[in-house]
C-alpha cells in the first residue's frame, strides 16, 4: 500500500482498545460509587484531563446530582445543580456534547463555568449519558490544557459516553432491583416480628431497626389515638426525646396534620421552625431537620400515625412513601389486634377477679347458713330486715364486734331485687388508709408505685349488685366526700384516671362505732351520716340475748364435731349454765371460738369446756365505757399470749376476731407493746 492509505493512528488505536474496555465494566460492577473510578481510569486512555463529573438526573426530585473527581480523588457528597445557566442542563436537556478549547473566551454559562475557571481549567467538554430508553445525565472532563478536546477525540468521548451509559443503566438496574429486593425483605422482617407473641411497643425498636435499613432516620416513634381525649398518646419510642410527652394534640401538631389529612405528610426544616409545639422543638434541639408522619389505619378507621424523623435535610423521598404506607398498615392491624386482645384479657381478668372474689368471700363467711336466735329483740331485727329488703334504701347495721352484722347484711341482699347479683363487702378497719382508696374505687395503671396493672374497685364489681361497707365509722375523713359523692351522683373516678364511671349499687354498711360521736369529734361528717342512717337496724349482743345461746352452742358443737370426726351427744349442764353467763365481749364470734376449742380439747361423747379460761375474765366495772372494756379485754388477751396476733395459739383466735381486723383494732384503740409485753 502507498503512503497515503487511510491508517489509524496509534492513539486512535488505544482510544478504541479502551472502549472496549469501558464496555467491560457493564457486567463488573454493581454500584455507581464503584464504577466511576474505573470509568475514569479508562477514559484517561482516550482523552487528556484533570478533573471530570458526572451528573445523574434524579426523577423524583427533578435534579441534577453532581459527583467531582479531581486529583485522583472522588467526592463522596453529591452536590445538587440547576438544569438553568449549567452546561449540565443544557447537555441533558438538549442532548448534543459541548467543548470548549479554551474557556477564556466563552461567554455562556458564565455561574457554572466560573467554577469550572476557579479550579484552573481552560478544556472542558459536557456529553449526554444516553441510553435508547432514558437519559441518565452529563458526563464532564476539564484540563488545564488548552485546544483539547477536537473532533477526533470528542467522537471517541461521545463513544465512551454512550457505553459508560449503558454501565450507568445496568449498575441503576441492579440496584433498583436490589432495593426492591431490600424493601420486600424489610416487609417480611416486620411482619414477622408483629406476629410474635409479643406487645408491639416490645418490639418496635426491632422494627425501627428493620425500616432503619431501607429509609434512614434518626428517631422513630408511634401516637395511637385516644377518642376520650381526641389527642395522640405516645405508644413506643426509640428516643428519650418525648419520654416525658403524655399526649399530642390533633391540631398545630404534625401528627395530628397527616392523622386528620388521612395522608402521608412530609415536613422540612422550615415547616417545623414555624410550628409552636414543644414536641418539635425537642426534636429541632436534637437537630433533627426532616420528620416524616404516615397515618395508620384500618377498615374500622384510623388509629394513629407513624413517625421517622431524621438529621438531614429532605432525608425521605417519594420512592419511600409506598413503603412507609405498607409497614404503616402493617402496624396498624397488629395494633388492632393488641387493642383487640387486650379488651379480651381485661374481660377475662375482671370475671376472674369477680369470680376469685366470690370464692374468698364464700369461703371467708362466719360459716353459719343462716342467723340462729328466737329472742325477741333478735326477731326484731330480722323483722327489720324483712321490711327494708324489698326497697333500694341504704341500710346501717349497728353492733358490736361479732354481732353477725355481715350476716344480716347477705340476708337482706338475698331477700332483695338485687339477690342474683353480686354482694361486695369491705371492711374499711382492715385495710390501711393509703390502699383503702384503692380497694374501693380501683386505679389505673401508673397511679402510684407499685399499680402495675389496672385494678377494678369494688364499687364497680358491685355494680347492679349490693356493696356492704363493714366498719364504715373507720372510714378516713379525707376518703368520706368521695363516697357521699357515689351515694348522691352514682359516679366516681378511679385512682389515677379521669374517666368518670357511673355504677349502680346498693349500700349497706355496718359500724360498731358510735357515729354521733364520731361526728363530735370531727372524725365524721354529718352529711354522710345522714345518708347512711337511711334505714337503720341494730343487733344485740349476745349477752343481750342469752336465751339463744344454747341454740348457738349446739350448732357449733354438732358443726365442729363433724368436721373432726368426733361423737359428742351431750353437753353438762353446768357447761351450758357457764356459757350462758359469760358475758361473750367478742360476742358470736368469740363463742364459736371458745367451741372449737372446746371440741378440740374433747376425747369422749361430753364436751370437755375450758370453763377455766372463762373464770379468768375479771369483772367489769359499772362505770367502764364499752370501749374501754373492749381495749382492756384485748390488752389481757394479748398479755397471755405474748403478743402473738396469729397463729391457732394466738390473740385473733382467742378473741374471735381476724388477724386484720385485731391489728386495726389495735390501732384504732392506741395499744402499745409496752402495755401488753411487760
Amino acid at each position: 500500500m502507498g503512503p497515503d492509505t487511510n491508517f489509524a493512528s496509534g492513539s486512535e488505536i488505544r482510544g478504541y482498545e479502551a472502549l472496549l474496555q469501558v464496555a467491560d465494566l457493564i457486567v463488573r460492577h454493581h454500584h455507581v460509587g464503584e464504577l466511576f473510578p474505573d470509568l475514569i481510569q479508562h477514559l484517561h486512555d482516550i482523552a487528556i484531563f484533570e478533573v471530570a463529573g458526572i451528573c445523574l438526573h434524579d426523577p423524583l426530585k427533578n435534579t441534577l446530582e453532581l459527583r467531582m473527581w479531581e486529583g485522583g480523588q472522588l467526592d463522596d457528597a453529591p452536590s445538587e445543580l440547576p438544569f438553568e445557566n449549567t452546561t449540565a442542563g443544557w447537555v441533558w436537556e438538549h442532548q448534543q456534547p459541548l467543548a470548549f478549547p479554551d474557556l477564556q473566551s466563552e461567554p455562556r454559562f458564565s455561574t457554572c463555568l466560573d467554577t469550572v475557571r476557579g479550579m484552573g481549567i481552560r478544556s472542558f467538554c459536557e456529553l449526554p449519558l444516553t441510553t435508547k430508553q432514558r437519559r441518565l445525565g452529563t458526563l464532564s472532563l476539564g484540563s488545564p490544557e488548552r485546544n483539547l478536546y477536537g473532533e477526533n477525540e470528542l467522537r471517541l468521548l461521545m463513544a465512551a459516553a454512550q457505553m459508560a451509559a449503558l454501565c450507568l443503566e445496568n449498575v441503576m438496574a441492579r440496584g433498583a432491583l436490589q432495593q426492591e429486593k431490600d424493601r420486600l425483605q424489610t416487609l417480611l422482617e416486620i411482619n414477622a416480628t408483629l406476629v410474635s407473641n409479643q406487645a408491639v411497643k416490645d418490639v418496635f425498636p426491632a422494627i425501627s431497626a428493620s425500616i432503619g435499613r431501607i429509609v434512614h432516620h434518626d428517631i422513630a416513634g408511634i401516637f395511637v389515638y385516644d377518642s376520650s381525649s381526641q389527642s395522640l398518646n405516645a405508644y413506643a419510642l426509640t428516643s428519650p426525646v418525648t419520654d416525658d410527652l403524655q399526649s399530642l394534640p390533633l391540631r398545630h401538631s404534625a401528627a395530628g396534620e397527616a392523622f386528620l389529612a388521612k395522608e402521608l405528610k412530609i415536613f422540612e426544616h422550615e415547616q417545623l421552625a414555624s410550628m409552636n409545639h414543644g414536641t418539635v422543638e425537642k426534636l429541632l434541639s436534637r437537630g433533627m431537620r426532616s420528620l416524616c408522619c404516615v397515618p395508620m389505619s384500618t377498615g374500622k378507621g384510623p388509629l394513629g400515625t407513624l413517625n421517622l424523623a431524621s438529621r438531614e435535610d429532605r432525608a425521605f423521598h417519594c420512592k419511600d412513601i409506598g413503603l412507609l404506607k405498607q409497614i404503616a398498615g402493617q402496624i396498624a392491624i397488629a395494633l388492632e389486634n393488641a387493642q383487640v386482645h387486650h379488651e379480651v384479657s381485661r374481660l377475662k381478668d375482671r370475671l376472674a377477679e369477680e369470680t376469685q372474689y366470690l370464692k374468698g368471700e364464700i369461703s371467708s363467711t362466719l360459716n353459719f347458713e343462716e342467723i340462729i336466735g328466737e329472742s325477741p329483740v333478735l326477731q326484731s331485727a330480722l323483722h327489720n330486715a324483712q321490711v327494708v329488703a324489698p326497697s333500694e334504701s341504704t341500710v346501717l347495721v349497728l353492733g358490736e364486734t361479732g354481732t353477725g352484722k355481715e350476716l344480716l347484711a347477705r340476708a337482706i341482699h338475698r331477700m332483695s331485687q338485687r339477690q342474683d347479683n353480686n354482694f361486695i363487702k369491705l371492711n374499711c378497719a382492715a385495710i390501711p388508709t393509703g390502699l383503702l382508696e384503692s380497694e374501693l374505687f380501683g386505679h389505673e395503671k401508673g397511679a402510684f408505685t407499685g399499680a402495675v396493672t389496672q385494678k377494678i374497685g369494688r364499687l364497680e364489681l358491685a355494680h347492679e349488685g349490693t356493696l356492704f361497707l363493714d366498719e364504715v365509722g373507720d372510714i378516713p375523713l379525707e376518703l368520706q366526700p368521695k363516697l357521699l359523692r357515689v351515694l348522691q351522683d352514682h359516679e366516681f373516678e378511679r385512682l389515677g384516671g379521669t374517666r368518670t364511671i357511673r355504677v349502680n349499687i346498693r349500700l349497706i354498711a355496718a359500724t360498731n362505732r358510735d357515729l354521733a360521736a364520731r361526728i363530735e369529734e370531727g372524725e365524721f361528717r354529718s352529711d354522710l351520716y345522714y345518708r347512711l342512717h337511711v334505714f337503720p337496724i341494730r343487733l344485740p349482743a349476745l349477752r343481750e340475748r342469752r336465751t339463744d345461746i344454747p341454740l348457738l352452742v349446739r350448732y357449733f358443737v354438732e358443726k365442729f364435731s363433724q368436721k373432726m370426726n368426733k361423737e359428742i351427744e351431750r353437753i353438762t349442764t353446768e357447761t351450758m349454765h357457764a356459757l350462758q353467763n359469760c358475758d361473750w365481749q367478742g360476742n358470736i364470734r368469740e363463742l364459736e371460738n371458745f367451741l372449737e376449742r372446746s371440741v378440740i380439747l374433747t376425747d369422749g361423747p361430753v364436751l370437755k369446756a375450758p370453763l377455766a379460761e372463762l373464770a379468768e375474765t375479771p369483772l367489769i366495772s359499772s362505770g367502764s365505757t364499752l370501749i374501754e372494756l373492749e381495749r382492756d379485754h384485748i390488752v389481757r388477751v394479748l398479755r397471755e399470749t405474748g403478743g402473738v396476733i396469729a397463729g391457732v395459739h394466738g390473740a385473733a383466735i382467742r378473741l374471735g376476731l381476724k388477724r386484720t381486723t385485731l391489728q386495726s383494732m389495735i390501732s384504732r384503740f392506741h395499744i402499745t407493746r409496752q402495755e401488753y409485753a411487760d
